[in-house]
């Protein structure tokens, strides 16, 4: 009878809900931090009613066009234009951050694309993607990058066109995404869905021979470990954000 209880209680553990603490974050009402958030040090990057402390890349004001805040959640308005992008442009937090922990949620329509860049810098005339790391936002079921790029690098959850998010655990199109990036000392983690999917280390002769040996080579400003920008972009598809929130390291 014992040994069928346990194995009871590790089917339940294994088919049964998530675990205690997903639950209670799941419960908070969105764009709340938690107690365990606030003595841990993490602040709102996005209130869910404004859009104050961001502005458009290489902008002085946030954009007036492709961008509105609905039901607490950032959304980025699609445009029909594809790789020409939106209507709005790529949007940045207007601090600079160095090593920190950055928390979102996400979700994507339909053939999606998006991305979160992080230690961006603003280079006049040059796109926010010319120097910062990318995670990618992205529709792995019906976007074309999904199959292009070098072992799934350009799937959901991947340094964008470096290092591929493996395990790749990205939720079904129009499910909410649980995403992280950590910078510490040079070394960065993008966790997503609760797991570590890519780790990478800036500055490195392996980060070096990885840049040069993408297309990012000819950009001299890009990748370094130095304060920067955290920014989501514009790439012409419905894509939503929320619970946004940062600690610095």
């Amino acid at each position: 009878m014992t040994a069928l209880l346990v194995v009871a209680g590790m089917a339940l553990t294994a088919c049964g809900p998530r675990p205690q603490q997903e639950e209670q974050e799941e419960e908070l009402p969105i764009n709340t931090l938690s107690q365990q958030e606030i003595d841990e040090g993490f602040f709102l990057l996005f209130d869910g009613e404004t859009f104050d402390g961001w502005r458009g890349y290489n902008r002085e004001a946030f954009p007036e066009a492709g961008w509105v805040i609905e039901d607490g959640v950032l959304k980025v308005l699609g445009a029909g234009t594809g790789e020409a992008g939106g209507q709005g442009g790529d949007i940045i937090y207007d601090q600079k951050f160095l090593d920190f922990h950055l928390k979102m949620e996400w979700k994507v329509s339909p053939a999606g694309n998006s991305g979160i860049f992080y230690l961006a810098q603003e280079v006049e005339g040059e796109p926010i993607w010319k120097s910062a790391p990318e995670m990618q936002v992205l529709c792995n079921e019906g976007h074309v990058d999904a199959m292009l790029g070098e072992d799934g690098n350009r799937m959901a959850g991947s340094l964008y066109d470096l290092v591929p998010a493996k395990p790749q655990n990205a939720h079904p199109t129009g499910e909410w995404n649980q995403v992280e990036v950590i910078v510490f000392k040079g070394t960065v983690i993008h966790r997503m869905n609760g797991e570590n999917v890519v780790e990478y280390h800036l500055g490195t002769p392996d980060w070096e021979r990885k840049v040069a040996g993408s297309k990012f080579a000819e950009f001299p400003w890009f990748g370094k470990y130095e304060p920067g920008y955290i920014g989501l972009q514009d790439h012409g598809d419905d894509v939503w954000f929320r619970n946004i929130r940062l600690k610095e390291l």
